[in-house]
């Protein structure tokens, strides 16, 4: 099973692990994003109200699928799913699902870490942050986002 969502409204998540589980699997293992209020350390005075994300419909679905599929192939999944959020989202709210399930937890855990990691390079998304002051700010690609994705290769 290979899911792949891109929506503007919540998931469920007890929901969408228990149809992941039902793929026959021993061990489901997840990632739930959530926005930060804190937001980006380069501005650790301003608080962040919300987070507003843009996408390329059909390019970004088509590049979390190409994830998933490598995902299962690689860590021998009998399931894979990941689930992003888009539009304005506020603070606290969950902005990403990011799952795994496989007979065995250590398939399960790394898929999950190599999800998320390449997720964060290879998904066409583009962030902007709201702060409490009423400016915003688009965000750039981080170096570390760089450096976690390039370990899987």
């Amino acid at each position: 099973m290979i899911e792949v969502r891109v929506q503007a409204g919540p998931f469920d998540l007890g929901g969408d692990l228990e149809r992941l589980a039902a793929t026959g699997a021993g061990a489901v293992a997840s990632f739930c994003g959530i926005v930060r209020a804190d937001g980006d350390p380069a501005y650790p005075d301003r608080r962040v109200t919300a987070l507003e994300l843009e996408h390329y419909p059909g390019m970004t679905e088509a590049a979390l699928r190409t994830l998933a599929e490598s995902a299962t192939e690689r860590f021998r999944l009998t399931g894979a799913l990941i689930i992003h959020r888009v539009g304005k989202l506020d603070a606290g709210d969950p902005i990403v699902l990011a799952a795994a399930a496989a007979a065995h937890r250590a398939d399960a855990l790394d898929a999950c870490a190599y999800l998320i990691d390449r997720l964060k390079t290879d998904a066409p998304f583009w962030k902007k942050q709201h702060f409490a002051d009423g400016s915003a700010k688009w965000l750039e690609a981080k170096d570390s986002d760089d450096a976690r994705a390039a370990g899987w290769e």
